[in-house]
């Protein structure tokens, strides 16, 4: 008798046991078909308190990545948007260095009054021409012509993901370049210049773009030319533009400003670490696919301090304004640190978190030459 209630005991016990596993095969099958199911003992939290809010958090993770994407940054969200997928190719991330090198122009000529009207007006069209028309063109094109990288390092991108036809990504950057070429005519006449000289930088730049990203030249093929056209293009070209606008661009400014670029060659190194597996596939050779990474670690880290140390050295030798070298070497020396800290460590797994944390101060160090620049323009009545 008494063994015959032990089977039943046990008996009884079983079946809610299978039950609850039965229970809980269906709602993993039913929620995350693609994951390998786990027993149902870790399926069940074990008490109230330790229920994770995943529907809170993917809230949030579905958000972020609508940021992401629409800034054109990668871990882009699913978006379907047509407007939004059209924002996302021009990489509105991208701008903010073009506006910048405006704006770092303007306080070079000497002559932009900052609390005037119409400099201000004329100051934000030519950061418009510059961000989201021109460098929306250039981020565009390239988009165009790397679908295929973009497949195998970035399949969330518009074009290689199918959301946007290859038409339509034709008739935006031929509209954006529209834009960008009209506008930079349009503040030659607005601020009277006799040779269209703000339109001239314009389909210079232009031009770089397109032999950048297409061929034959696609000069992004070539570690050494594609990074550095690509860096002029974030420096000199933005600079040039907001100085011609409001002084005159003398030859001792446009080659600093070149040589500057070199920094910008060592930014450009940093964003091919994400795309080492695409580019070997596509035959690019980008710097790290052409010397290791370690090699191109250092090669950028070399070009980032010693174009930033050269000028420096320039401010203080060359122009006298001890100052502003010495504001300059102090912007320099946290670069150095977080590259020890990143960039060196692992430049693969820290790149976003290395440019987030020292561009910051290579950007203020080009306002910082930018601003000692136009003192010695005023001073000398250029």
């Amino acid at each position: 008798m008494a063994a015959q209630m032990m089977r039943q005991r046990a008996a009884g016990a079983t079946a809610p046991r299978a039950a609850r596993q039965a229970s809980a095969t269906k709602i993993v099958l039913g929620a995350r078909p693609a994951l390998r199911l786990a027993p149902a003992v870790n399926q069940a939290p074990k008490r109230a308190g330790a229920v994770r809010p995943v529907a809170a958090q993917s809230t949030k993770e579905k958000q972020d990545a609508g940021v992401r994407q629409m800034l054109g940054m990668k871990g882009a969200g699913d978006e379907t948007d047509l407007f939004k997928i059209r924002v996302q190719l021009t990489k509105p991330v991208t701008w903010v260095p073009l506006i910048w090198g405006v704006i770092c122009g303007a306080a070079a000529s000497g002559n932009y009054v900052w609390n005037d009207p119409t400099n201000v007006a004329q100051l934000l069209t030519c950061c418009m021409m510059s961000g989201p028309f021109l460098t929306g063109y250039t981020q565009t094109i390239n988009d165009y012509y790397d679908r295929e990288i973009d497949a195998i390092n970035e399949p969330y991108r518009p074009i290689p993901s199918g959301k946007i036809s290859e038409e339509a990504v034709v008739s935006q950057f031929l509209g954006l370049l529209g834009l960008g070429l009209g506008t930079a005519a349009l503040l030659d006449v607005w601020v009277g210049h006799e040779t269209p000289i703000l339109f001239g930088l314009a389909v210079f730049g232009s031009f770089i773009s397109y032999i950048y990203s297409a061929p034959p030249l696609k000069l992004k093929q070539s570690g050494w030319a594609g990074n550095y056209a690509l860096g002029s293009s974030y420096i000199a070209l933005p600079w040039w533009a907001g100085q011609a606008l409001f002084g005159t661009l003398s030859v001792d400014v446009m080659v600093l400003t070149v040589l500057y670029s070199l920094a910008g060659l060592g930014i450009a190194i940093v964003n091919d670490f994400k795309s080492i597996e695409g580019d070997r596939k596509m035959g690019l050779q980008s710097l790290p696919v052409a010397f290791g990474v370690d090699a191109a670690k250092w090669i950028c880290v070399s070009t980032i301090d010693v174009t930033q140390l050269g000028v420096a050295g320039y401010l203080a030798f060359g122009l006298h304004e001890n100052t502003y070298a010495a504001v300059l070497l102090g912007l320099i020396l946290p670069q150095m640190f977080f590259q020890y800290k990143y960039l060196l460590a692992d430049p693969i797994k820290y790149d976003v978190k290395y440019q987030a944390s020292a561009q910051p101060f290579l950007v203020f160090g080009l306002l910082t030459t930018a601003l000692c620049i136009g003192h010695v323009n005023a001073a000398a009545g250029l």
